[in-house]
């Protein structure tokens, strides 16, 4: 995970635990609540991350397979 999502999930993490120290029920809510939507984000990041890391290792073949084609045309 990178830096973002750690972040988010951090802060899920922290909303989590005030939710569960709270004794009044709207603040309880509210961080609930809340810990889901940071949670949310933390996926969509990593989600975001994993597909970019997928992109890279597809370009980076294609890279690859050029220049294997352009050594093997001068061989």
């Amino acid at each position: 995970m990178s830096a973002t999502s750690d972040f988010y999930q951090a802060q899920a993490d922290k909303c989590t635990a005030d939710a569960t120290a709270s004794r009044l029920t709207q603040v309880r809510d509210r961080n609930l609540r809340a810990a889901i939507a940071w949670s949310e984000m933390a996926l969509r990041a990593v989600q975001t991350e994993s597909a970019r890391d997928s992109r890279e290792r597809v370009a980076e073949a294609a890279r690859d397979a050029r220049a294997a084609a352009g050594m093997a045309y001068l061989a």
